[in-house]
């Protein structure tokens, strides 16, 4: 089988490679810095590129001729260039624009492109517009990260429409998108997901938010039925250049960041980049501490015309409080509202001395080869090591309207390990005048994590009465007890996935998606288990008008393992994955010149095989959940200087058949999440680099234990900011919640009331 799709593939490979050509090049500043996001345009053809943050960019499968290539960006003169294209053969093209980097970046204020591009390889696996991938997937990139002067990972995901951020006791940070939660993440499309150790954003270029259950390609480790979240992190490039800023605040916030890129020889095929941060606040409650040191290493090495490799490195180390978490799950609460706790927004029962000590240490490792003009081999490796010392986890269980029964877990040591290699296969061919674009993939992850962990009971307490705060010192008095006896756990397991896709271009308006994956799971502890799959994922997309508005609709899977389950009658139930399907369709625009931008989709999750038990409490795999919605997401720069994002999302996720809870809404899960943002840099001459911005998130009311008596609130913050910025450095003021709200996130966490940030950068 294997030997006959070989010979398929290089007969299609071998054909495309004699009609068609590639051309390639890099386009640089006066100053030798990348020109990212000018455009490349094949003249009187509709082929074209723009060029990426390294620099470079790639027109492929250009019939064999003589062309006018043109490289322009608005307000800026444009170069021209004739290019012979030959069959099977790649032409270099590279451009050197007459303005320096300062000048690139004044034209991009008066256009402001980057706070919109969508260009990835990520969400499709291979090269596909937007406009051209029948699925919905939103981006937040570095430039929107500074004009808001982002701190944390939480804000990045508060300016993505239909999502709402949250943290968790254990100290991870997940997403609640499509009525799910995702803990998971995948770094530059590939799983690597920390749970313990927290996650830092100096170091990215941007985050993907790729909506809807997308086990097809992304697996079951990183996807949930909500979608995936990417995180693409910065790259080197072939100049000398950097940043150094210093943010402070309120509640004692210092942030320190440094990022660092120069070619290490003269050819500039050795090139380093480096980035580090030094972060530390405290929360705007008596209670929370967060301290952080990350350093983040990027180095590649072009070997060859061909060949070219990727290496990075992570090194991650916080000390910071974990936030309490109520446990109020029970069907009857003494509350129904957490603003009904008599606790106080910003009191607590606990001392700010439960550091918990985690550390993670991340490798990651590509290589790519262009194998001929249309076939290119990735291969990507991962590696996370994360370590928890000492992990203080608090808990409040509130028994009654005024009391509480407090405790501490205690984690450590607690070490986990996350391994990933990935190989991608990408080609494009003609089978008659039909274009396909094929990806051809196989990923293989393990996992082993081993725990020593300790629960220590602590008090009841009467909020009306005088209560002492639990400290450090008296939790490790009780953990040294020899009553105190700890546990032992482990879990693992590995993934093996295989997995296609192909994109067929029917006309220059009309094309398809057709992939499918074959999953087989294997649980490692525990008596251990193994669960195939196979998720299938189709679509289809018609641009209404060219380059600018498309029609889509979807079909996707996705998949979550389930493990053995003991009935009461002592059998093993053995169930197969839980899988949901999506059914989706919509609008997509990109208007010329940034003018306008965005999508409108509705979409229909279905699960009819969830695990549920009755009275008796044996399980069946009968239930029935559906998540369904819409979202909307808009861009605009209606003129010079102005810009202006919004999205929201509606959402409904109910339980059609379960136990005790069928006709309830998923917990976790907000109906309507709102994000809007207008900035504005003047144009006048005498007050240039003077800009402001002005935004906020709305998130609605959700449920927080099954039964749905115990509700979040919604909530609605607004923050605003001022910024000026000249040829080398940058000044920047926010002011958060400016009507201090006070607002919890998704499990019950209250989150920063009024607080101010300030920023000051400098670019060499």
């Amino acid at each position: 089988m294997f030997r006959s799709l070989t010979v398929i593939l290089l007969i299609f490979s071998v054909q495309a490679f004699a009609q068609t050509g590639t051309i390639r090049g890099t386009v640089t500043t006066s100053d030798g810095k990348p020109a990212e996001f000018v455009n490349i345009v094949l003249e009187n053809t509709s082929r074209g590129s723009v060029v990426n943050e390294n620099g470079h960019y790639a027109i492929s499968k250009v019939p064999a001729g003589t062309y006018m290539l043109t490289a322009s960006f608005t307000g800026l003169v444009s170069q021209k260039s004739t290019v012979t294209v030959g069959a099977g053969e790649t032409s270099a093209v590279n451009f050197v624009l007459a303005e320096d980097n300062r000048q690139l970046q004044e034209v991009v204020v008066r256009s402001d492109s980057r706070l919109m591009n969508k260009e990835t390889d990520y969400v499709a696996r291979m090269p596909l517009k937007n406009l051209e991938n029948p699925q919905v997937y939103n981006v937040v990139g570095k430039d929107l990260m500074k004009e808001q002067v982002m701190t944390d990972i939480k804000d990045v995901f508060r300016a993505a429409p239909g999502v709402a951020p949250t943290e968790y006791v254990t100290g991870s940070f997940a997403v609640v998108f499509r009525g799910f939660t995702n803990f998971d993440y995948a770094r530059n499309g590939m799983a690597t997901s920390v749970y313990r150790s927290g996650t830092e954003i100096a170091n990215l270029e941007r985050i993907e938010l790729i909506k809807g259950p997308s086990g097809t390609l992304f697996g079951s480790q990183v996807s949930t039925f909500g979608g995936v979240m990417n995180l693409v992190t910065k790259k080197p490039y072939a100049g000398f250049g950097g940043e150094v800023a210093y943010s402070m605040g309120s509640f004692d916030l210092s942030r320190a960041t440094i990022d660092i890129n120069t070619p290490l020889d003269k050819e500039k095929t050795v090139l380093l980049r480096f980035n580090t941060v030094n972060h530390q606040q405290n929360s705007s409650n008596e209670y929370g501490k967060n301290k952080r040191f990350v350093i983040t290493p990027s180095l590649s090495f072009q070997a060859s015309e061909r060949l070219s490799f990727l290496f990075d490195f992570e090194y991650f180390k916080s000390n910071a409080t974990r936030l309490a978490y109520t446990l109020l799950f029970a069907d009857e609460v003494p509350f129904k509202s957490t603003k009904d706790i008599p606790l106080g927004f910003k009191k607590s029962f606990f001392q700010n001395d439960l550091l918990s000590d985690a550390q993670a240490t991340k490798y990651f490792g590509q290589a790519k080869y262009q194998i001929s003009k249309n076939w290119t081999s990735t291969t990507g490796i991962s590696h996370v090591n994360e370590f928890l010392n000492h992990s203080y986890q608090p808990y409040v269980q509130w028994i009654s309207a005024d009391t509480a029964v407090t405790s501490v877990r205690h984690f450590g040591p607690r070490e986990r390990t996350y391994a990933n290699i990935q190989q991608n296969f990408n080609g494009s061919f003609q089978t008659g005048r039909f274009h396909h674009n094929l990806l051809i993939g196989a990923s293989y992850e393990y996992n082993d994590e081993t725990v020593t962990y300790a629960i220590i009971p602590l008090d009841k307490i009467n909020v009306n009465e005088t209560f002492e705060k639990a400290s450090l010192s008296r939790v490790n008095s009780i953990l040294a007890n020899p009553s105190t006896v700890p546990s032992y756990d482990a879990y693992g397991g590995n993934a093996l996935g295989i997995y296609v896709s192909d994109v067929i271009k029917w006309t220059d308006r009309l094309s398809t998606m057709l992939s499918l994956r074959f999953d087989r799971f294997e649980q490692t502890y525990e008596g251990g288990f193994v669960q195939p799959s196979l998720s299938p994922k189709l679509g289809v997309v018609y641009q209404v008008v060219k380059d600018q508005v498309s029609l889509f609709g979807n079909f996707m899977n996705g998949f979550r393992n389930q493990g053995p389950v003991e009935q009461p009658n002592g059998s093993l139930f053995k169930p197969k994955p839980i899988f949901a399907n999506q059914w989706e369709g919509g609008l997509k625009a990109e208007l010329p010149g940034n003018k306008l931008g965005g999508s409108v989709s509705y979409y229909y999750i279905g699960i009819d095989n969830a695990l549920r038990s009755d009275d008796a409490q044996y399980s069946f795999q009968d239930g029935q959940q559906v998540s369904k919605g819409v979202e909307v997401e808009l861009t605009a720069n209606p003129v010079a200087g102005l810009n202006v994002i919004a999205g929201y999302g509606f959402n409904e996720n109910k339980f059609l058949k379960a136990d005790v809870y069928e006709g309830k809404f998923q917990t976790q899960a907000p109906q309507h999440i709102a994000n809007y943002w207008l900035s504005y840099r003047l144009p006048f001459q005498n007050l240039k680099g003077i800009g402001l911005g002005f935004g906020g998130n709305y998130v609605g009311v959700s449920y927080f234990n099954s039964s749905n008596t115990y509700t979040i609130p919604a909530y609605h913050t607004i923050n605003a900011t001022a910024f000026y910025q000249k040829e080398k450095w940058k000044i920047g003021f926010k002011l958060n919640n400016i009507t201090d709200v006070e607002y919890w996130d998704s499990v019950g966490n209250p989150q920063f009331s009024r607080n101010f940030v300030a920023n000051f950068s400098f670019r060499f």
